[in-house]
């Protein structure tokens, strides 16, 4: 071979193992900076429930991390500034209210307002059954309500589909011409979903209690959790005080920490 030609071509090769060493030693530092969960998360861990991850938060689109987890960096629902005021009970409510005028189902009502410090959380029942129907926040900052994410579009059998057309558009649109934001019913979702699952409120109790051991030391799960269709919602307590939400599915026990809440302040049924 031409010396030249030999000499070019080593040349060459030493440039792109160079390129490659770079860009790999790039990505492992840039993994590091965030610690090894940046991208993929720690999915399911030992007692049924989602860890955390950069990307997606809890983790519900998959086992191993995915993007629609509670408080990831691909979600900033229900985070306010520092600077805006905490809603009021009546606040939550009133925007609730709105979001249910413009879905239009006398079946549908207000159950609970619980406010925290970062959101209002709000949950939405059928009058027919007293069965849970969906979880909505309510952002201080907007004034606007939406659709918990998390169990509230991955669990819910009945209005799920309901929660993602919102998200995504839907037929009636993110925004209306007032502003507000608005839903539309997708005739797709069944109406005549069972509610029955294989995990009783008891075993969720003790799903939820057995996280709770395990995770945040001394908090107590509710005993009366909230049932949707789908799985359950639970507050529970720490030193005689509310300090958080957590969820659990109706079919396989699995565990959903809410991590999007913040601090509670109050409630009322």
């Amino acid at each position: 071979m031409n010396k030249t030609l030999s000499t070019t071509l080593t040349v060459l090769a030493v440039i792109a193992l160079s390129a490659v060493i770079f860009f790999a030693g790039s990505m492992y530092a840039r993994a590091n900076a965030f610690g090894p969960s940046m991208m993929f998360g720690n999915g399911w861990n030992n007692d049924n429930a989602y860890g955390p991850s950069m990307m997606g938060g809890n983790g519900m689109m998959n086992g191993n991390g995915g993007m629609m987890g509670n408080g990831g960096m691909m979600n900033g629902y229900g985070y306010n500034n520092v600077n805006i005021p905490t809603l009021t009970i009546d606040q939550a409510k009133t925007v609730a209210e709105k979001y249910l005028a413009n879905l239009d189902d006398s079946d549908l009502e207000i159950a609970e307002v619980m406010i925290f410090d970062n959101n209002g959380y709000v949950v939405v029942k059928e009058t027919s059954t007293g069965v849970g129907a969906f979880e909505l926040l309510v952002d201080a900052a907007s004034q606007i309500a939406y659709p918990e994410h998390g169990p509230n579009m991955i669990w819910n059998l009945k209005y799920s589909g309901l929660n993602h057309q919102y998200m995504m558009g839907g037929n009636s649109g993110m925004m209306s011409g007032n502003g507000n934001m608005m839903s539309g019913w997708n005739s797709t979702v069944p109406v005549d979903v069972s509610v029955t699952m294989t995990v009783t409120p008891e075993q969720a109790i003790e799903y939820a209690q057995r996280y709770l051991d395990a995770n945040i030391s001394d908090a107590t799960a509710a005993a009366d959790p909230i049932q949707f269709y789908g799985y359950y919602t639970f507050d529970f307590e720490k030193d005689g005080k509310v300090a958080g939400m957590l969820s659990v599915n109706g079919f396989n026990g699995q565990v959903f920490l809410h991590t999007c809440h913040g601090t509670f302040i109050e409630e009322t049924e």
